[in-house]
């Protein structure tokens, strides 16, 4: 990242938190070489991480009017939702006040009345219970070592399913190296009936699961998510081509 401007440069008790700019795009790193979160400056709700675009997956299977975001990082998942769904109630935990900070002053996080912005351990907050239920959550729990490996115990699956709706859907993203993780796929099975995964070839594993089974037939899912690509300029036809049914 040394092409880039450094914008913002300070720490925490967690580690580091850097903001960097080429004047194209604007950057959130935790780490050396890393990219938590990356917007183009000029059109920050187009989603341009692979794995986020992933994430979005289960708006094929649901219209969701309560989400939760485990994890803000440069707040990529919420500017996308908020702008794509015009009514839905986003909550998004975040457990670094500076991290919270350094999205609303260099990433445009959006703010208004649907969206509710927590500062708090995610695995904590999920456990407690979510104030209502909701049809999407979205995991994407990292810090300075990587994922945080709290995501892969049978306590966070099982508080995940408690805090969905019996028709919601979960988008949990991992590392390749899940990807042959036996028990974590047995303890999603457990607890959700429609379990895919998507292989973004950059390293992240993207879980997809809902806790009812999805009848849409394939062309049925290709032309919603031809529609839902086109509202948030993604590619996400693509990314349905590679869900594979763990």
């Amino acid at each position: 990242m040394s092409h880039q401007n450094l914008l913002h440069d300070s720490a925490d008790e967690l580690g580091p938190i850097r903001v960097f700019d080429d004047g194209k795009y604007r950057i959130l790193s935790f780490a050396e070489g890393d990219e938590q979160s990356r917007i183009r400056i000029s059109t920050p709700h187009i989603l341009q991480h692979e794995y986020t675009q992933a994430m979005v997956l289960p708006l094929i299977f649901c219209q969701p009017k309560r989400v939760c975001i485990l994890g803000l990082g440069g707040g990529t998942l919420l500017n996308a939702l908020y702008h794509s769904i015009p009514s839905v109630q986003i909550t998004a935990v975040e457990l670094r006040q500076e991290v919270l900070d350094a999205a609303q002053m260099y990433f445009k996080l959006p703010q208004g009345k649907r969206i509710t912005l927590e500062v708090t351990n995610a695995i904590d907050y999920l456990e407690q219970g979510l104030p209502k239920k909701v049809d999407l959550l979205m995991t994407d729990i990292y810090n300075t070592d990587g994922m945080d490996r709290a995501v892969l115990q049978e306590s966070f699956i099982e508080n995940c399913a408690k805090n969905i709706k019996d028709d919601g859907w979960l988008a949990l993203n991992c590392w390749n190296e899940q990807k042959d993780h036996d028990e974590l796929n047995n303890l999603i099975k457990k607890h959700f009936i429609d379990v895919s995964a998507v292989d973004t070839g950059t390293g992240n594993w993207v879980i997809i699961a809902g806790k009812k089974k999805c009848h849409l037939a394939t062309k049925e899912r290709k032309a919603i998510a031809q529609k839902i690509g086109l509202q948030l300029d993604i590619p996400l036809t693509k990314w349905l081509s590679r869900l594979t049914p763990l």
